[in-house]
């Protein structure tokens, strides 16, 4: 099940935290609890991308995203990541998440978020999510230079990182749908 309760814990936690500029980092921290375990007792590969978005919702009202994207009548769906996992995280460990936006390209909005333990990180996701504009007249994506005008920036990307870009590229050869 989703994690609802904490989801409004954390937005309710920083309905008055500072705004966060464009590229600033957002952190929180999170307590694992016995539900967000495997059978091997380890926070569960699944539970470990949902916990993700409670560092990504806030994060996106507190740089204002929320009220930008209700403007303009657009949502956001996730098109794609990759989680790189490197420690265990084990019941009732208190982790810090940082997450942040990295920049974007002509599709698509990066994100990368980590978690830590004790100052050692546990795993690293890149995130790729779309702006679609949903409202009768024009569905589809909505371009990121467009959203990043609306929050007054120029509209061009700080460039993306190699190991992004390398990502992004990769995935334009993933075959889809999938071959079976």
């Amino acid at each position: 099940m989703y994690p609802y309760f904490r989801m409004l814990k954390e937005l309710l936690k920083f309905r008055n935290a500072p705004k966060l500029g464009f590229f600033d980092t957002h952190v929180s921290h999170h307590r694992i609890w016995p539900w967000d375990l495997d059978p091997w007792m380890e926070l569960n590969n699944g539970r470990t991308l949902t916990i993700y978005d409670l560092g990504r919702i806030p994060l996106a009202n507190r740089m204002g995203f929320r009220e930008v994207m209700r403007a303009n009548g657009w949502g956001m769906t996730v098109a794609g990541n990759t989680t790189r996992y490197r420690r265990r995280v084990k019941l009732f460990d208190r982790v810090e998440m940082r997450t942040r936006l990295i920049g974007w390209d002509a599709r698509f909005i990066y994100m990368e978020q980590s978690m830590w333990r004790q100052g050692e990180c546990t795993s690293h996701l890149l995130l790729r999510s779309a702006l679609v504009k949903a409202s009768a007249g024009r569905a589809g994506i909505v371009a990121p230079s467009e959203m990043a005008i609306a929050f007054g920036q120029d509209g061009v990307s700080p460039p993306l990182p190699a190991w992004v870009q390398a990502w992004a590229e990769a995935e334009t050869h993933r075959p889809w749908p999938p071959e079976m």
